[in-house]
């Protein structure tokens, strides 16, 4: 099983505030979809609650939650291993947030597919987990300049462990 995180991630590490995004870029958005779809995603119950239209479609929600809660269109486990045990041998998973569930994947993942957004927010609450950069290797970098729809510079980098 390849485990995949999957964020837009600030200069100072930050990836949210009040449970929203803290950058609107259509083209992380875009890359997103064409990544997760078809795939199982793993996220923590307040990610899943930020959806506006519930579970994202066309991909396996997977909700990790203390609670008993159900979730439409959505599978709930109380742990990371047991989502994980869920899922195909084979199969390609990505871990989507937030923070908590972030820090708890670093460790199992075997790639991080990161929109690093060259920007520093002023009000942040949520921060993706510092990495030791020297335990991966960058398999792709892509740059992108602010243009009419992205206000930030950013750029799609992907690391595979090494």
């Amino acid at each position: 099983m390849t485990i995949t995180i999957i964020a837009a991630v600030a200069s100072n590490n930050a990836i949210g505030y009040q449970n929203k995004l803290l950058y609107w870029l259509p083209n992380d958005l875009k890359r997103f979809k064409a990544l997760t779809t078809g795939h199982t995603i793993i996220m923590g119950r307040k990610t899943f609650e930020s959806f506006p239209k519930g579970a994202l479609p066309n991909r396996r929600n997977v909700v990790l939650t203390h609670s008993d809660f159900t979730f439409p269109n959505a599978e709930m486990f109380h742990s990371l291993e047991s989502a994980l045990a869920s899922c195909k041998e084979d199969e390609e998973v990505y871990i989507i947030g937030g923070a908590s569930v972030y820090e708890m994947a670093l460790p199992m993942a075997n790639k991080l597919c990161l929109t690093e957004v060259q920007d520093t927010p002023k009000e942040a609450d949520a921060f993706f987990p510092a990495f030791d950069k020297s335990e991966w290797k960058v398999c792709f970098d892509e740059p992108h300049d602010v243009d009419e729809r992205h206000a930030q510079q950013y750029r799609f980098v992907d690391y595979i462990k090494k």
